[in-house]
């Protein structure tokens, strides 16, 4: 996960919904990104919770806790690889009042579960909101602005996938859904949706650093753009000037430039004296006594004359 992608999480982490229906959506959607359900004595169900982030890991303890009077640990498993981040389980002991949880959340209907279709409880925006935050911080990254642009939301779980695309169309959001090995993959990549997305979840300061850095690198673009335009103008000219650098000089051989007539020869002198002058800098040679339409027209004309010149030799080379 970039960097970027960490600064959001953590502001994320921080963010707090608007009234308790927000704190279940969010909680609900946590949970089918990172928990896991287990089975304790007497058939009681209990949760782990995995995650990378620590402050992820807090959020989810808190948003549990704040409702419920669940037992609940919290173990951290240090990674062994070089660069490997530690890994944090939050734990919710199994209890009958779990179960109760995970009806709220709409996980459990009854003594089913509920696959994703979690609709009974996005009614309100911001409960779709905190539902969309909640599957980032679970299991979402963002590449930072610099490179390309691409957000997405990774799950195992197909209803669920399916439900985010249709809360993200909602907001009007360009969603895209793919699938990878055994996960599905909810993903955006344009940059003004991606601002888009950042906004509807809370993520102030993220969306701030996103569009600052999006600015710059447009301008470059732009810039980029306008040079690489300028360039092939001006590879454009030096060809057109060196071609008609050539078929005067194969009048001069054929005829000679004396024989053409005067406007047509001031034109053949005035491109042999500038050879690389673009179309305008000719006409500032000769005062402005002629436009860009009619200096063009008579060089084009040579052109003419010169082509017919070289259909008369067949022998003749003409680039």
């Amino acid at each position: 996960m970039s960097s970027y992608s960490t600064d959001v999480k953590n502001e994320l982490a921080r963010v707090t919904g608007e009234t308790n229906c927000c704190h279940v959506a969010e909680l609900a959607s946590l949970m089918r990104m990172g928990g896991t359900m287990l089975i304790g004595g007497n058939k009681n169900l209990g949760i782990n919770f995995t995650t990378e982030n620590a402050a992820i890991a807090r959020k989810v303890l808190t948003l549990i806790k704040s409702g419920f009077n669940l037992k609940t640990e919290v173990m951290v498993t240090r990674g062994r690889r070089l660069k490997k981040n530690n890994s944090y389980l939050v734990k919710v002991v199994p209890s009958p009042v779990v179960t109760e949880l995970l009806t709220v959340l709409g996980i459990m209907q009854g003594e089913n579960l509920n696959a994703g279709r979690d609709s009974g409880i996005l009614r309100k925006a911001c409960c779709r909101r905190s539902y969309l935050r909640g599957a980032f911080l679970g299991g979402g990254s963002v590449n930072k602005p610099e490179g390309e642009y691409h957000l997405e939301l990774v799950t195992g779980n197909y209803d669920f996938a399916k439900m985010l695309v249709s809360i993200m169309k909602n907001f009007e959001l360009p969603v895209r859904q793919t699938d990878r090995k055994n996960d599905y993959i909810v993903y955006l990549k344009d940059g003004d949706a991606i601002t888009s997305f950042l906004r509807i979840i809370g993520a102030s300061n993220a969306l701030m650093a996103f569009e600052n850095v999006r600015v710059v690198k447009d301008m470059r673009n732009q810039v980029n753009r306008l040079v690489n335009c300028e360039t092939a103008n001006l590879q454009k000219t030096v060809n057109a000037a060196f071609r008609q650098v050539e078929r005067i000089r194969l009048i001069e051989r054929k005829i000679g430039l004396e024989k053409l007539p005067p406007n047509l020869l001031e034109a053949a002198k005035l491109r042999l004296a500038h050879p690389e002058a673009a179309l305008q800098e000719l006409v500032d040679a000769m005062g402005g006594q002629v436009g860009k339409s009619g200096m063009n027209h008579r060089l084009r004309k040579l052109e003419q004359i010169a082509l017919e010149l070289a259909e008369e030799d067949e022998n003749e080379p003409l680039s």
